[in-house]
C-alpha cells in the first residue's frame, strides 16, 4: 500500500512510492494504475463490444491474451534463455516448454 509519507518523486517530479511495484503505473494526475486495473478495464470493455451477445470461453480466452504476450516479452528479455525465463514467470522450465511448445515459441 503507498501511503502519502512513503512518497518520493523523480527528477521530473513524478510520483515514485517507496516499494516499486512494476505492476503499477501513473497517470497524469498521479493516480496510481495496477495491472490488475489495465485487465479489469480491457476484459470490461471486451463485454461491452459484445453488445449483450453472450460468449463462450472466455477464460481460456483470456489466458491465451496475456500469456502469448507474457512469454514473448520474458523470452526477449532473456534473450530467449527458457531456464531465466522459467524463473522469472516462476514456472518449472518443463511447463515452461509445454507452454512454448502451445504457441509455437520453441526455437
Amino acid at each position: 500500500m503507498i501511503t502519502p509519507h512513503a512518497a518520493q518523486f523523480d527528477p521530473h517530479g513524478a510520483f515514485l512510492p517507496d516499494e516499486f511495484d512494476p505492476a503499477m503505473t501513473l497517470t497524469d494526475d498521479l493516480k496510481v494504475v495496477t495491472l490488475r486495473d489495465h485487465v479489469e478495464r480491457v476484459v470490461r470493455d471486451y463485454f461491452e463490444a459484445l453488445d449483450g451477445e453472450v460468449p463462450s470461453d472466455v477464460y481460456e480466452l483470456i489466458l491465451q491474451e496475456i500469456e502469448l504476450p507474457l512469454l514473448t516479452v520474458v523470452l526477449e528479455k532473456t534473450r530467449g534463455n527458457q531456464s531465466k525465463s522459467a524463473q522469472i514467470l516462476g514456472l518449472n522450465r518443463g511447463t515452461l516448454r509445454k507452454k512454448l511448445k502451445k504457441y509455437h515459441l520453441m526455437a
